[in-house]
């Protein structure tokens, strides 16, 4: 019960509703990836889906931050679900691709940041290459772009209380790894499919 009540708070606070460019919700496992630029993103995003596709979808989170307070580690593990994944002493036992190829396998959807980290400004940085490992490995899950807008204004970075602002969550036409397409193109193209809502 408390997920529907959260997921409606965000909504409520960040004025963020989902908007479908180009295609329906989907209806089985996908890959959502956005631009990134606050703490918020992956809450907003996770708050903004059809609550069919909300239920069987993982934000993919950094370990350090959401298990920094119990309360953050509470609404990461028993609110959203959040895949945590560490970011600074990776190894063969913590590899976050490997965690996140058995969540698809178990049936739930992602949510990942490719960019790596967060940047203030509205276009997205190179996508660092996890999409990419994703997209080879699992070639039959449907990558879906977002573009989120504004939420940076809504928790600034170093800040702990949101402003109640008016975000946006754009989502488009799903993509997928072209056959003999180089690791490079495809991030590039990646990248620009989420910068594109922006300016739709």
């Amino acid at each position: 019960m408390i997920a529907p009540s959260v997921a409606m708070l965000v909504r409520l606070l960040c004025g963020a509703r989902a908007v479908w460019l180009g295609s329906a919700p989907p209806n089985g496992v996908c890959i959502f990836f956005a631009n990134h630029t606050s703490n918020l993103d992956p809450v907003v995003l996770w708050s903004a889906l059809p609550s069919f596709i909300r239920i069987r979808t993982r934000p993919v989170a950094a370990q350090d931050y959401w298990t920094k307070s119990s309360l953050r580690l509470f609404l990461a593990t028993r609110v959203f679900r959040a895949l945590l994944i560490e970011r600074r002493n990776v190894t063969v036992r913590n590899n976050p691709l490997a965690k996140m190829l058995e969540a698809l396998d178990a049936a739930d959807s992602l949510i990942i940041f490719p960019e790596g980290g967060r940047f203030a400004g509205p276009e997205p940085q190179e996508f660092k290459s996890g999409l990419y490992h994703l997209a080879r490995q699992r070639p039959n899950v449907p990558l879906v772009p977002v573009y989120l807008e504004n939420l940076n204004r809504v928790l600034p970075k170093g800040e702990f209380l949101p402003v109640p602002l008016l975000g946006s969550v754009t989502l488009g036409s799903p993509i997928s790894l072209n056959p003999g397409e180089s690791k490079l193109d495809f991030l590039s193209r990646a990248r620009l499919a989420s910068w594109n809502l922006h300016r739709l």
